[in-house]
């Protein structure tokens, strides 16, 4: 599995450009009528918009590239010397694109400061990476905000790269009779056993 690494601004750029067209390029499988970022591996990996504005051509190709999409470190030709070799090491022959579902994930971690984006690949799917999501554990007690402006305490029952699914468990009244409820995974906390008691 590769990781990819991409500036948090430059990122930002790519979806706002695709939120601002009412037109979008298609994928493999026709036309499609929303927002969407496309990564791109051949000359350099970079996300772009999905978006047809007076100066996007309707046809994505591998062989050119605009400076203005968000390279992935390391990987971008307008700067990086050694471009090739490193796009080699993370998709060996494989060129491409990848029109992803990514968008509402990467606003997400956005939305919350992170200053680099990171995707995982294995050569077929695109995901968000977050960084701490292999600091977790299935089964393990966690806090989460309430929405109440107060914490439950929850087990974890499962988890992706960007979201945690939760079931309330060791909580007062009737709250832990909730069904299992997803939260952004960033939002899951470490208890501190120090406050709890």
């Amino acid at each position: 599995m590769a990781i990819l690494k991409f500036s948090a601004t430059a990122v930002a750029a790519q979806i706002a450009h695709a939120r601002s067209c009412g037109t979008f390029l298609p994928n493999w499988n026709g036309p499609i009528d929303h927002p969407a970022l496309i990564l791109i591996v051949g000359n350099g990996v970079h996300l772009r918009s999905n978006g047809i504005d007076g100066a996007t051509t309707r046809i994505v190709t591998t062989e050119h590239c605009d400076p203005r999409f968000a390279f992935a470190d390391g990987i971008n030709p307008y700067r990086d010397a050694d471009w090739m070799s490193q796009r080699k090491i993370a998709f060996r022959d494989l060129t491409g694109q990848f029109y992803t579902d990514i968008i509402d994930d990467v606003q997400m971690l956005l939305d919350r400061g992170r200053g680099s984006i990171r995707l995982a690949t294995d050569g077929h799917t695109v995901r968000v990476f977050a960084e701490q999501a292999s600091d977790y554990m299935i089964g393990g007690t966690y806090t989460v905000p309430s929405g109440l402006g107060g914490t439950f305490r929850v087990v974890l029952i499962d988890l992706t790269d960007t979201w945690a699914m939760v079931r309330n468990c060791g909580n007062c009244e009737d709250f832990d009779e909730m069904q299992p409820y997803r939260v952004p995974l960033d939002a899951v906390w470490e208890i501190d056993e120090r406050r709890a008691a």
